[in-house]
């Protein structure tokens, strides 16, 4: 068999690498943008180096619009971004997890993760899409097959959750059904939530993918942490209904009337990161703070431990800090690794998250009320 080719692939998302990827040519699931068939495996995949690349470099040469925040980091940045970074050859024996940003192969460190260590597990995997990520396109495959592919790492996530741990599984609608299969042979489904994406421009050829799915299991239904207080959403009243005069479940505020709710399995207030907010970074597919942070607080208490086998650009982890929880992190790509780990000292700084405060989740472009209205 022919030798197959080495990459250098500088913004390949995590999902492409922690696949069991073949090498054998004909069954490779990606394609080059001239439909030249490669082979790809775990070992001959080399990861984004910043000395090997002149990435960092050329963002910091780009000129951004003045409004723009998306996350870049400058060559004179990485060294120091480093060493918050443990690369997989590090571990050992005796390795510390907690806090810890690994930048490695899942495959690799599975088996080394010790099990029952996190009170809290957040899965974003790979979609069973066929997506081009800048120039390499992953491609869609069976439903079994996608299958196959879960199976192959999920059992083992599940043995490193503490026997009254919950887990979230992100996913879209064509790969829901898959999750749920996969889940129910591991755990004790309770919930999906469908969370809308307030992101792009439509299809014309069918209906706009606005919705993606989490669904939520845990080890024991007869005992696990839920703390639904922690999540409640402040919502402005339209038309408030009054009782002999009084107010009916809301008050009056400086800017309004808002009434203090209860969360359901259906998510409206999420706003997808873009390039005005802090935490919005070049990963094609990054999850909003907000997002996590409700799975964060209803599903963990301070201190818990936090583990994200798909980190990307390092939003779980981030959560996990500014909320005051433990996290575990692993990431193939080096790239999203030092994203992860700038925005990390960041949130040491800046705990807040967009659409949380006071205690509560806000409705979508409501900062400059969250701003000025009192308790």
């Amino acid at each position: 068999m022919q030798t197959p080719q080495t990459l250098f692939i500088p913004f390949l998302d995590s999902s492409f690498i922690t696949q069991p990827l073949t090498t054998n040519c004909q069954n490779s699931p990606f394609l080059l943008e001239n439909q030249q068939k490669i082979c790809i495996s775990h070992k001959n995949i080399v990861p984004l180096h910043a000395e090997n690349t002149k990435n960092a470099s050329m963002k910091e040469q780009k000129i951004k619009a003045a409004n723009n925040r998306t996350l870049v980091v400058y060559e004179s940045e990485i060294s120091t971004l480093k060493e918050l970074i443990t690369p997989e050859t590090s571990i050992g024996a005796d390795f510390s997890w907690i806090n810890k940003l690994i930048n490695g192969d899942l495959f690799n460190i599975l088996d080394e993760i010790p099990n029952e260590i996190a009170d809290l597990i957040i899965i974003d995997p790979p979609y069973n899409l066929s997506k081009d990520f800048h120039g390499l396109k992953f491609h869609a495959r069976s439903e079994k097959s996608y299958e196959d592919y879960l199976r192959t790492w999920f059992h083992k996530i599940c043995m490193k959750l503490k026997p009254n741990g919950s887990l979230y599984l992100c996913g879209d609608w064509k790969c829901t059904a898959s999750l749920q299969r996969i889940m129910e042979e591991e755990l004790h489904i309770l919930n999906r939530i469908t969370w809308q994406r307030e992101k792009g421009r439509g299809a014309k050829s069918n209906w706009k993918n606005a919705m993606e799915d989490i669904w939520y299991g845990v080890k024991n239904d007869k005992d696990y942490y839920f703390n639904v207080d922690a999540v409640k959403l402040k919502r402005k009243v339209i038309a408030p209904y009054k009782v002999d005069g009084k107010p009916k479940d809301w008050e009056t505020e400086e800017n309004g009337n808002f009434r203090i709710t209860y969360p359901s399995n259906f998510w409206d207030d999420i706003s997808i990161p873009f390039w005005s907010m802090p935490e919005n970074t070049d990963h094609p597919t990054q999850k909003p703070e907000k997002l996590y942070a409700k799975l964060v607080l209803a599903s963990s208490k301070i201190g818990d431990v936090i583990l994200d086998p798909f980190m990307g650009s390092g939003t779980a982890c981030v959560v996990a800090q500014k909320l005051g929880r433990n996290y575990i992190g692993i990431e193939i790509n080096e790239e999203y690794c030092l994203w992860s780990a700038k925005r990390i000292i960041n949130a040491s700084k800046d705990s807040s998250i967009q659409g949380y405060f006071d205690g509560v989740f806000w409705e979508r472009n409501s900062l400059n009320m969250q701003k000025t209205t009192t308790k």
